[in-house]
This record gives structure tokens, C-alpha cells and sequence, in this order.
């Protein structure tokens, strides 16, 4: 019988090959350390503690939940919350919707069905803050091109003030916002789509069953993986956005467009209470997280069965 021994050249050699696997992931630890943990960690130091413009430089000192109570017996952040719930279910149901009737119809075989799809991505593809300068634009009071389409066709008689009117002003970003997500919805199902086996609809026609039947029985359930993933991370994306609103209308007038991250940012940089944004900031991480866990929770089951 013969007894191999590993050399002390090659055990330097394995050793020295297993930190360079190390150093490869390196990178991606600290950035995850630095953008994604340190500020994790910060903001929630911050929220419980009481800091300031006047106090910035100077010693904080912990004040324990202040903060989140503060912000709960504040009025604007119930009208703010409302208002991110609003925001959000109305934009993932028109989102998905047309999304979901779009890639049913890119799913068929017609001429110029690539141009027509690229071309709809565009909306995904342009920076929101062009995105929203542009219905800024056109949602203007005074010179607006939607204005003047409706005064050309007669449905109203003088400008409409859009961004600048209390009951109009976030439907308005929510039309905006809905623009926006379509393409996105729509590539995603669409994939989805284009995964499905041909054999099962060939099956199914045989048996006679319809259109309607096929995309009830063999459609939406093939696709309800998809279907999960995409409304989780439309959730997600949808509940934190900013910049589309605070260009658009800033929160205002009155308040009528603010959502939980415009609150925050005014809390923090135009009241200065960095403290209580931070509150903001974290109640809406809950939130988020809860989301998330109800999802893996659902996915978890989805395999099991």
C-alpha cells in the first residue's frame, strides 16, 4: 500500500489558491459593507437619537423611540403613508394590466414586431428625471400640450391647472409613474410567455378548449412564479420612489402628492431634523421588509407543494 503526503509546496500552493478565491469577493463585500450595511446601520443609530442642525457637530444623545413617536403624532405622515399606498396600488394594477395585455399581444408572430417592441422600451430607458420633466411639461397649466389637446377637442373650456390642483395633482405622478413601469411589466411577463411549452396549448385545443380557457387553466398558472416576482419587486420599487413625484409636484400643493420618501427628505434637508427622516426612512424599511418576508413565505410554499 502506498501513503501519498502532501508536499509543503503543495499545501502553500492549495492555501495560496484558496485566499485568491477569497480576493475575488472581495470587492463585492465591501461595497456591500459600505453602500449597503454602514448605511443601514447609521440610519438606524440616527432614528434613535436626537440630531439636528443646531446640534450636528456636537454630542448626540439617545433619546430611544422620540423620534417614531413624533413622526406618528404627526398628521403629514398619515396623509404621506396614505398617499404611498395609493401611489402604489394604482400604479402596479395599471402597470400589470396593460403590461400583461402587451406581452399577450408581443407574443404573437406579426410583421414589425421587434421595431414595436424596442420601441416601447424607450419609456424604461430615459432617465426619470427627463421622464418627469417632460410630463411636467405637458401637464402644465399655461402651456401644456394636454391642455390643448382637450380645449382642440372640446372636452374642456379653459387650461386645467394638472400638478398645481389638490385633487388632481397625484394622479398626475401616478400617470406618470404608470407610463414608466409598463415596458418593464411587459418585457417581463413576455419572457415568461415565450418560456411556455407550445405542447401544452396544442393539448389543449385538441380537448377544445378556448382562448379564454387556455389562459386560465394553463397560462396563469405556468405564469404565477413570474407573476409574484414581478409585483414583489413592483411593491418594492414603486412604494420607495422620488424623484419622478418631487420633480413633478415636490409633495405639494398641500401636501396632496406627498408620499413617504419626499416626507422624509423634507423632514431631514428642508426641516433639518435628520433624526426624525431617519424615522421615516426605517419605518418604511419595515415595511418593505415585511413585504419581502410574506413573499419568500408564499415562495417557500410554492416549492414545497
Amino acid at each position: 500500500m502506498v501513503h501519498s503526503a502532501m508536499t509543503p509546496a503543495k499545501r502553500s500552493s492549495r492555501s495560496f489558491s484558496s485566499w485568491n478565491n477569497y480576493l475575488f469577493v472581495l470587492p463585492i463585500v465591501l461595497f456591500v459593507l459600505v453602500f449597503v450595511l454602514f448605511p443601514i446601520v447609521y440610519n438606524i443609530t440616527l432614528s434613535f437619537q436626537d440630531v439636528n442642525v443646531y446640534n450636528f457637530k456636537k454630542e448626540h444623545h439617545f433619546v430611544g423611540f422620540e423620534n417614531y413617536v413624533s413622526t406618528f403624532k404627526d398628521p403629514v405622515f398619515y396623509t404621506a403613508f396614505r398617499n404611498s399606498i395609493v401611489f402604489t396600488v394604482f400604479s402596479l394594477v395599471f402597470q400589470f394590466g396593460i403590461g400583461f395585455a402587451l406581452a399577450l399581444f408581443f407574443n404573437r408572430r406579426f410583421p414589425g414586431r421587434n421595431l414595436m417592441r424596442s420601441l416601447m422600451l424607450l419609456a424604461w430607458m430615459l432617465p426619470m428625471v427627463i421622464t418627469a420633466s417632460v410630463f411636467q411639461w405637458m401637464l402644465n397649466g399655461d402651456y401644456g400640450v394636454v391642455n390643448f389637446i382637450l380645449q382642440s377637442l372640446g372636452i374642456i373650456d379653459q387650461p386645467y391647472s394638472w400638478l398645481s390642483n389638490q385633487s388632481t395633482s397625484l394622479l398626475s405622478t401616478i400617470i406618470a409613474n404608470i407610463w414608466v413601469g409598463i415596458p418593464f411589466n411587459m418585457i417581463i411577463l413576455l419572457t415568461g410567455l415565450q418560456g411556455m411549452p407550445e405542447q401544452l396549448y396544442e393539448a389543449a385545443k385538441l380537448d377544445g378548449a378556448g382562448k379564454l380557457k387556455q389562459f386560465r387553466h394553463i397560462t396563469l398558472p405556468l405564469m404565477r412564479p413570474t407573476i409574484l416576482i414581478l409585483i414583489m419587486l413592483g411593491i418594492i420599487n414603486t412604494f420607495k420612489v422620488f424623484d419622478i413625484i418631487f420633480i413633478m409636484t415636490a409633495g405639494g400643493p398641500v401636501n396632496s402628492s406627498n408620499v413617504l420618501p419626499i416626507y422624509s427628505y423634507q423632514m431631514s434637508f428642508t426641516k433639518f431634523e435628520f433624526s426624525q427622516g431617519a424615522s421615516v426612512s426605517m419605518i418604511m424599511f419595515v415595511i418593505l421588509l415585511l413585504i419581502a418576508m410574506v413573499y419568500l413565505r408564499m415562495t417557500n410554499k410554492e416549492e414545497a407543494n
